[in-house]
């Protein structure tokens, strides 16, 4: 019996949720929330119960990838110091994966997030770009440098 409570999903009267993430931290209307807890299908290339990463959909570099908290983060507006080493985690996953994705220049690379309102999903997540020398015009313009709608993880 305790088995099958398990791995059943928790409802409440905004969520429902697989039962390995708490309600409080799960949004249901959120695609990255769902993508964590694998329902869309989307590839995992890394996951490890805190944080996750997976291709971009609309990719601006050659390597474009997304590094999201599984607990629900609105978004970079909503962090504080506390969230610091979260965010150095995201940037190691993000180094990782591109590593792991056959990029050894480091210094042609770009890590951020999108200020709100210029974020189009509401849950924290850190812009990995690779090659930045082979990123075309708008997307440099997208995920510019000390623009106000695209900050490094160091701001």
């Amino acid at each position: 019996m305790a088995e099958d409570q398990s791995s059943a999903s928790v409802q409440t009267s905004h969520t429902t949720k697989p039962s390995s993430v708490p309600a409080e931290e799960y949004d249901k209307k959120c695609i990255f929330c769902r993508i964590v807890n694998n329902e869309m299908g989307t590839e995992l290339l890394h996951s490890d119960g805190d944080i996750s990463c997976f291709k971009d959909i609309k990719p601006g570099a050659p390597h474009h990838y997304l590094v999201v908290p599984t607990k629900h983060i609105g978004n970079c507006k909503s962090l504080n110091k506390e969230h610091v080493p979260l965010v150095k985690q995201m940037v190691d996953v993000g180094k990782d994966v591109l590593q792991k994705n056959n990029v050894t220049d480091l210094t042609d690379v770009r890590f951020g997030f999108h200020w709100p309102p210029f974020c189009s999903v509401t849950h924290l997540h850190l812009h990995v770009l690779a090659p930045v020398s082979q990123m075309g015009f708008m997307s440099r313009l997208i995920y510019r440098l000390n623009s106000y709608w695209f900050v490094t993880q160091q701001q």
